[in-house]
């Protein structure tokens, strides 16, 4: 096992630049099958944990419910960590994700949100054109979606408009112009295991889902130390606090008997944070503030 990230962790010049052209980038088979595997049961028991309101304590706002048609579902669970098991901290330590990250955000790079976003089994309902995070683009926001289910074409899959990350989008306008059919708008076919990279200002939504089979996908988003320290919406200690994730997370990747390549932590020494000590207080660590978005409706999710 070596302490080295190898080359086909990072993204090549090629993937970068499709990236910064487009605003998303799709990578095939990207998680290997024991971690998927894992993950795939953690999911289930955190949706399980939701339903049931049985969530570690303090925590039962961390599931989110939304109605439909009368009734309460679940489509959402915040901080994945310290939810019952380690595979989230293994995914997050794991140089097929740190990998995407360094490329993108340089070595200072930040996991600013971790959370499992899912449409139900029988629950299908479209999630509308939106923004996640609008910012004067100085610097690469992005977030890297897992996808654990199949998300087909012509069944409800994401769709995004490449090109449109680079400014902030009057989401009504477009969703008045032609609803599912933008112009530009493609679907983005992924299996489980695959994984899209995608800029926080991309214009993206799904359509209901065709068939209503589980479809669940796990985001972490990231950001550049220096982007958050110029423009917040958080302060130094906030980053320290947020950056204290990082070793738990690699510390659990290496412990995985399936480990192969770790991923060798770049940071800069001013930004290395000091373990305090309190594992279980650095697994959750919550936004005080939010990049706003673009949306039309505040119902969306």
């Amino acid at each position: 096992m070596s302490a080295t990230t190898t080359r086909e962790h990072r993204l090549d010049d090629d993937q970068v630049d499709f990236y910064d052209r487009n605003g998303y980038l799709i990578l095939r088979n990207r998680i290997p099958a024991g971690l998927l595997d894992d993950l795939r049961r953690a999911t289930e028991q955190w949706m399980d944990q939701g339903r049931l309101h049985a969530g570690p304590t303090g925590q039962e706002a961390d599931f989110k419910f939304a109605s439909r048609d009368g009734d309460e579902v679940m489509f959402r669970v915040d901080y994945v960590h310290g939810k019952g098991s380690a595979v989230s901290l293994q995914l997050l330590g794991s140089p097929h994700i740190l990998g995407i990250a360094e490329s993108l955000a340089g070595p200072n790079f930040v996991p600013t949100y971790e959370s499992l976003v899912f449409k139900a089994e029988g629950d299908g309902a479209p999630i509308a054109w939106h923004q996640d995070a609008v910012h004067p683009r100085n610097h690469r926001i992005f977030n890297i979606d897992i996808y654990l289910d199949d998300s087909l074409a012509g069944q409800g899959a994401l769709r995004v408009v490449p090109g449109s990350q680079r400014g902030p989008a009057d989401i009504c306008a477009l969703t008045e112009e032609s609803d599912w059919d933008l112009p530009g708008a493609i679907e983005v076919e992924l299996r489980p295991g695959d994984v899209l990279v995608h800029d926080t200002m991309i214009v993206h939504g799904s359509p209901a889902t065709r068939g209503n089979a589980l479809r669940r996908t796990i985001y972490y988003e990231f950001r550049p130390a220096e982007q958050i320290l110029a423009e917040g919406p958080w302060d130094a200690a906030w980053v320290d606090t947020r950056l204290r994730l990082l070793p738990l997370g690699l510390a659990a990747y290496a412990d995985r008997p399936d480990a192969g390549d770790l991923y060798q932590w770049r940071v800069d020494e001013a930004l290395r944070p000091v373990p305090v000590g309190d594992a279980e207080a650095e697994l959750r660590v919550v936004h005080t503030a939010h990049t706003p978005g673009a949306f039309c409706s505040a119902g969306s999710v």
